[in-house]
């Protein structure tokens, strides 16, 4: 796990607050970025934002996605504060944090 994302986890843990004008999320690449926010993951955001649903079970009704498969998504944006599991007896009830995104990047000097 590289610096940036163990910063990122910090942040959604509420371990460590980014000062004004850090970013809150860090992406090790953008191909990370890409396939976290991949289109079919911002439709998932979308159905989970708009019609709340209670259970992995509901949203797998709702998306039609396996629940192995959203499970594995959702802990992974999870990890970066995209969204909330919250454990409710024997349920894990999705919520979302973030919806908008703005992101910017840069050439490294040490590229040639």
């Amino acid at each position: 796990m590289g610096r940036n994302q163990k910063r990122t986890i910090a942040i959604a843990r509420g371990e460590y607050k980014p000062k004004k004008g850090e970013p809150k999320v860090w992406f090790e690449s953008v191909q990370s970025m890409a396939q976290i926010l991949s289109s079919e993951n911002q439709e998932l955001l979308r159905i989970i934002k708009e019609q709340e649903p209670a259970s992995l079970k509901e949203l797998e009704l709702a998306s039609g996605r396996k629940r192995s498969n959203l499970s594995r998504t959702l802990n992974t944006m999870s990890r970066y504060g995209i969204v909330d599991l919250v454990k409710q007896k024997r349920t894990v009830k999705p919520i979302v944090k973030a919806t908008d995104f703005n992101v910017e990047f840069g050439l490294s000097t040490a590229v040639r």
